[in-house]
């Protein structure tokens, strides 16, 4: 029986990159096949082509063994192929049946839009792969996980059989995940076929039935999940031997850097997204902020970084008020930032890696003398740069907006820790990196640590937040709900305080009911 998708000698160049080297890939019915590579490895690259959105300088691309071609998403739908894209494309105000139907509508007699009939059919879908959703709910009002389903739903309706999920578990809780996982299976029982892009090696050791690694733009090799381990595909996707274990020494944490007392935030509507939230973070210690994507961690860094304004309340840094300071004041005077959106927080796109590589000090000494730029001292600091943080870029000259998600972070990265700081502020700093790279940053912020420096740290990555942090602060809704030492919680007790839901003593098998500090 033939797969029902083949990719035969893929090749993409870019100017001075060669992004996919004649990859050959199948996929079989009813098959999760996991696709890994370090960043700029070329999985975007290769499905992006998949999608329709990029063309093949070579190769040729066969679904149920007969060549297509796919000039856009619209030909990549029509021949079957979905993509669940790590952001979710959904319009908010709309509700679940308008977004389902949102480019195929279907009307009935006088041309109006037939809503019944699209919701009749995704309870259908809903009911057949266990995708629970109410077609008349606002998506807006739907929890992560349940937006995930409408985005599955979406490509059901349009009778996709093969789906691509990209890094699909990036703004879940544990549990959220299970429940994807859950659905994943459920498809593929039904003969649904799967690609599963992920930088989590135990997801995809969890979930596949099948690996392909690809390096710098080739494929490597595969491996079964039954025999492989996070070792062995660490090694695999990075052409080395990686410490997968965060090394950290208990450290007895010093004076108060930053205070944060009392704090209200509101939104451009006016909505409360920060209700009266109170922490210290110390010299020495990194203070992890755990949560689902929306729960206020967002605002609570941009209004301590300067990039907001709070109602009221106050933000100090060394007993410095600094509340509603700009940006360039919190950064003279010894911050750095990780933003979560490095395109629209921390980079300018337009411009090159060597410029964005010098964005907070280019101004001063020795990168400028007076109004005029040394550029021999800014291509010099960037030359530093690209190999002490392993950025690949084919020049320093090139724009920053050319270079793959994850080499972007590494930018940003290089340019906040490679300064004098006090206060790291880290929001989702190994968003879209490998294993490498996450290796890496998390040896160069425990360092920080060590030097004295004080960390805030948000991430939605409970293994990151755990294994990085030495207290955890967990907000739900605006509020800090609960404050835990990270050596003395389980993961799973922190997904429930993700939702929102203080487990009881002696709920969950864990430390956790001497350190839970309920503040609502």
């Amino acid at each position: 029986m033939a797969p029902i998708l083949q990719l035969k000698g893929i090749t993409k160049q870019f100017p001075g990159i060669l992004a996919n080297d004649h990859i050959d890939l199948t996929l079989g019915k009813g098959e999760i096949l996991a696709l890994l590579g370090e960043n700029g490895a070329g999985k975007t690259t290769l499905m992006n082509i998949l999608y329709g959105l990029y063309q093949p300088d070579e190769g040729e691309i066969l679904v149920n063994g007969e060549k297509v071609t796919i000039h856009s998403p619209t030909d990549a739908i029509t021949s079957g192929i979905g993509m669940v894209h790590q952001h979710f494309m959904l319009i908010p105000v709309f509700t679940v049946t308008e977004n389902v139907m949102l480019g195929s509508e279907p009307v009935k007699a006088g041309d109006f839009l037939d809503r019944k009939k699209t919701a009749q059919k995704i309870n259908e879908i809903s009911k057949q792969y266990n995708l629970e959703v109410n077609p008349d709910d606002y998506v807006k009002d739907l929890p992560v996980g349940v937006q995930q389903r409408v985005e599955i739903i979406k490509l059901l309706y349009r009778n996709a059989e093969i789906l691509i999920f990209d890094e699909p578990t990036a703004v879940l809780t544990p549990q959220e995940a299970d429940e994807l996982f859950n659905i994943m299976r459920e498809l593929t029982k039904q003969g649904k076929s799967i690609i599963f892009i992920t930088h989590k090696l135990r997801e995809v050791l969890e979930i596949s039935n099948r690996i392909m690694v690809i390096r710098r733009g080739k494929v490597v090799g595969e491996a079964d999940p039954k025999t492989a381990d996070n070792k062995k595909l660490a090694e695999m996707m990075v052409g080395r031997e990686v410490n997968l274990v965060v090394e950290k020494d208990i450290k007895k944490p010093g004076d108060v850097v930053l205070s944060v007392e009392d704090l209200v935030v509101a939104d451009q509507f006016k909505n409360l997204v920060i209700d009266h939230i109170s922490l210290d973070v110390h010299a020495g210690q990194i203070l992890g902020v755990a949560g689902v994507q929306g729960n206020g961690q967002t605002e609570l860094v941009e209004v301590v970084t300067g990039l907001h304004k709070a109602v009221s309340g106050k933000i100090a840094f060394k007993g410095k008020d600094i509340t509603n300071c700009s940006p360039r004041v919190i950064t003279e005077a010894g911050t750095a930032h990780v933003p979560e959106d490095r395109q629209a927080d921390g980079l300018v796109l337009p411009f090159t890696v060597a410029e964005n590589l010098v964005l907070c000090s280019y101004y001063q000494e020795p990168y400028a003398h007076g109004v005029v730029l040394q550029y021999d001292k800014i291509l010099e600091n960037a030359e530093k740069m690209i190999k002490d943080f392993d950025i690949r870029t084919p020049s320093p000259f090139v724009s920053v907006g050319t270079l793959s998600g994850g080499n972007q972070q590494k930018v940003i990265i290089a340019r906040e820790l490679s300064r004098p700081i006090e206060l790291l502020v880290a929001s989702q700093p190994t968003r879209g990196l490998d294993v490498g790279s996450i290796e890496y940053i998390h040896k160069r912020i425990v360092q920080k640590r060590d030097e004295g420096c004080a960390v805030l740290l948000i991430s939605p990555e409970l293994d990151e937040i755990i294994e990085l942090s030495d207290r955890i602060a967990v907000m739900f809704r605006g509020k800090i709900i609960a404050t835990v030492n990270a050596d003395e919680v389980s993961k799973e007790t922190l997904g429930l305080l993700m939702a929102g839901i203080i487990p009881e003593k002696g709920e969950i098998a864990s430390k956790t009911e001497k350190v839970v500090e309920a503040t609502f």
